[in-house]
């Protein structure tokens, strides 16, 4: 009889998980997701379209609260955890919980979850939430583009919406955004790419998206979510890791796939890391992938005005997963007000509005910032209120897109920039060209 198995994830890489390891294999019988960490994707199916041939009906999704019951109603042999940037201590719980309520407990398999291109594939991934993975993407993109490579990035999954209307998404200019609904995590990720003419892809079904971006570009660029895996199998695996975290890079999954695996290892913000930080990042390469390149870099923090802050009273408007799962205490829009000299950081929690509250009850060691959730229509909403129901003198945006094209802020505010600065030889620009000529 078939293995019957629920896969444990967040709405992104178990879809893949399912897709490349388990969709056309009877061996298996996928019974259920479950899904976490992201709001509003529970009670809805992966859709027929999707699953196959063996899932007519497609697959229920539930909420990973009730998995105990779940294993028991489903006779579940097996729970596959498929999510990521979490520590291994959460999984050793998820496991008890799930051994507890009688089922075997296994980590998704890596190897088999990488999809081979026809085209060199340069991979961009981070060892946490917050690493500083985008500038280094960035940084990347336009090396490529310099050598007259035609660049085409594909994104880690976020897709939570209509699952079959999410299968391959192209992504060309600032229209296909709303064309196809992003979130604000989405257009995050999708934006800086798109502005700089890259088209990027993102969707679903990941074999059938690398196909797509085959036909156009010269060189694919995974641009990774989280901590997780490259989705595609790299020809130039590049790992960034944050100093100011020191250890994560073993202590989380799968951090420690992509610290053992990479070619590249750049440590960022080495201009405020902690050397202590630096030096024991230095000794897990040694010990744990001793061949790998070291690449030391900055991520300076710019602003539109910096007379927009100085001597101000200032609301810090970040980057919503880098500080709730991202457990990040600052991110950029901090260090510019430290930078350029607020006089307050105003803590955002007395005004608060609507779902907003909810963020905060579940991430409470956010503190003085205010994550930028935009999961939905009524999160951005939320958003936009709050703002204006803070009493500061002025607002920094440290998010990756501007705020204020998605949002009324009825206050002076002013956006951070920050760029990817590689302080050490050999440069990426010297190792990428020497592994793609």
């Amino acid at each position: 009889m078939a293995r019957r198995i629920i896969i444990m994830g967040a709405a992104g890489k178990d879809f893949h998980v399912f897709n490349t390891c388990y969709r056309n294999n009877s061996d298996y019988n996928i019974v259920a997701f479950t899904a976490t960490q992201i709001p509003w994707i529970v009670d809805r199916s992966y859709p027929p379209e999707l699953s196959g041939e063996l899932y007519p009906t497609g697959i229920p999704i539930h909420d990973e609260v009730n998995l105990e019951s779940l294993i028991r109603e489903y006779s579940a042999d097996e729970c596959v955890f498929a999510y990521s940037d979490v520590s291994y201590d959460f999984i050793e719980k998820q496991r008890n919980r799930v051994i507890d309520a009688g089922s075997a407990f296994s980590l998704a398999p890596v190897d088999p979850c990488m999809v081979p291109s026809t085209k060199p594939v340069v991979a961009i991934v981070a060892v946490r939430t917050g690493c500083g993975k985008s500038q280094t993407t960035r940084r990347v993109r336009d090396i490529l583009n310099s050598m007259g490579k035609k660049t085409v990035a594909a994104r880690h999954p976020m897709p939570y919406g209509e699952l079959n209307l999410q299968k391959v998404q192209r992504f060309a200019s600032i229209e296909d955004l709303k064309k196809h609904k992003c979130t604000i995590e989405e257009m995050e990720e999708y934006e800086p790419h798109i502005v700089n003419n890259t088209i990027v892809y993102a969707g679903v079904d990941y074999e059938a998206i690398l196909r797509e971006a085959e036909k156009e570009a010269d060189v694919v660029l995974w641009d990774g979510g989280n901590n997780d895996i490259p989705f595609f199998k790299p020809d130039l695996y590049i790992t960034v890791v944050d100093p100011h975290r020191a250890g994560d890079e073993l202590r989380y999954y799968p951090s420690d796939e992509n610290f053992k695996r990479a070619d590249v290892i750049v440590f960022n913000k080495m201009d405020t890391a902690p050397p202590e930080g630096v030096e024991i990042i230095k000794r897990n390469v040694a010990e744990h992938n001793p061949g790998a390149t070291i690449v030391y870099a900055n991520s300076p923090a710019t602003v539109e005005d910096e007379n927009a802050i100085r001597g101000k009273r200032v609301l810090v408007v970040e980057d919503g997963p880098t500080c709730t799962h991202g457990g990040m205490k600052i991110g950029a829009g901090t260090v510019a007000a430290e930078k350029y000299g607020a006089s307050e950081i105003i803590d955002p929690r007395p005004y608060l509005v609507g779902t907003l509250k909810d963020t905060f009850s579940k991430y409470p060691g956010i503190g003085k910032l205010l994550p930028a959730m935009g999961y939905s229509g009524q999160q951005i909403e939320d958003l936009e209120k709050t703002i204006n129901a803070t009493d500061c003198d002025a607002v920094v945006i440290g998010t990756p897109i501007d705020l204020r094209r998605l949002i009324t802020i009825d206050k002076p505010s002013v956006r951070v920039f920050y760029n990817l600065e590689v302080t050490s030889e050999p440069s990426l620009e010297e190792i990428i060209k020497d592994k793609l000529g």
